[in-house]
């Protein structure tokens, strides 16, 4: 079994953010992100369980972009070598990207996997508060096309306040429905502007079971190809063929928290070809045994064929990532 989502924050990168005030033992409970003897006995409770280790994204800090570039840099040397020591435990990583300047970011993504054999790269969206379809981020598509490797799209969404005048997220919602949310977003985007037409090549992993596009499938379809009717804008005219195809192109994971109907739905519009073991660990209560726990059960309760169900825990993962 293959988990291809899984996150991890290294300890010579976690020490370089102190340099701009950031003190991740203090902000984040959830200490498998960095203990790996933790993180391996749980791991051990699953026979055959191995991961693609994702770091965490440079947060909020005040640095140049050079500055950025080094975090960058000691991040993906550091799951270079833990990929090196453990290869029983990490079938590979994606790499953290310096997204101020795109130079540095296409510097990096050269070294990263045409030097330390990364399997991918890890975009969040938005960007730096940037739409990820902007003209800014094409070369990166070009680039990771030539790699013939996907990108790992991680939503991002601050702790607002749901309604005006109050203080913050009350009840989380910027977690529980807003990152979802920013995925689906950002596949429209990505669709919709054309990327996807224009980099047929490109593969990107969208995480939670590629978020809201399987259930509100038929909603796009009426929204994109009927609402013109209704007087809308018609957002797909450079859109050739059916707009659903161009969803179908992505990858994405079984970040469900156990919830085989939500994969059963993910499998009828994706397919087993585009669905892929992932976890989201060690993001749950009990430092990733729930989630590792609950994913695996829910992919075996899956109503498909056996076969298929062993393209989702593993031949998927080594075919997009050449493993």
């Amino acid at each position: 079994m293959i988990d291809i989502y899984s996150h991890i924050l290294t300890p010579g990168y976690m020490e370089a953010l102190k340099n701009y005030g950031v003190d991740v033992k203090r902000r984040v409970s959830v200490t498998t992100l960095w203990d790996m003897e933790e993180r391996f006995r749980i791991m051990d409770r699953f026979d055959g369980l191995r991961q693609v280790i994702v770091p965490g994204g440079t947060p909020a800090i005040n640095a140049t972009p050079a500055q950025e570039a080094e975090l960058a840099r000691i991040a993906n040397d550091e799951v270079t070598e833990l990929v090196s020591r453990h290869p029983d435990r990490f079938a590979g990583a994606a790499a953290l990207l310096p997204l101020q300047s795109m130079e540095e970011t296409l510097r990096e993504t050269d070294r990263a996997i045409g030097s330390l054999h990364l399997q991918g790269v890890h975009l969040p969206t938005p960007a730096l508060g940037r739409p990820i379809d902007r003209p800014e981020f094409m070369p990166l598509y070009e680039k990771m096309c030539s790699y013939d490797l996907p990108i790992w799209l991680h939503p991002t969404r601050p702790a607002l306040p749901e309604y005006p005048g109050e203080e913050g997220s009350v009840y989380d919602t910027f977690c529980v429905w807003g990152w979802p949310y920013e995925s689906t977003i950002a596949m429209t985007r990505l669709v919709l502007s054309n990327v996807m037409t224009k980099f047929p090549a490109l593969k990107m992993i969208i995480h939670h079971a590629g978020a809201m596009v399987p259930f509100f499938a038929d909603r796009i379809v009426n929204t994109y190809g009927v609402a013109p009717g209704m007087g809308r804008q018609n957002h797909t005219l450079n859109v050739k063929g059916d707009v659903l195809d161009y969803f179908r192109r992505f990858y994405v994971d079984t970040a469900l928290n156990g919830s085989t109907a939500g994969l059963m739905c993910a499998y009828a519009f994706y397919g087993a070809d585009h669905l892929l073991f992932g976890t989201d660990a060690p993001y749950d209560a009990r430092n990733g045994l729930i989630a590792t726990r609950d994913t695996i059960a829910s992919i075996k309760a899956m109503t498909i064929p056996e076969a298929e169900k062993k393209q989702i825990f593993e031949t998927n993962a080594r075919k997009l990532m050449n493993l």
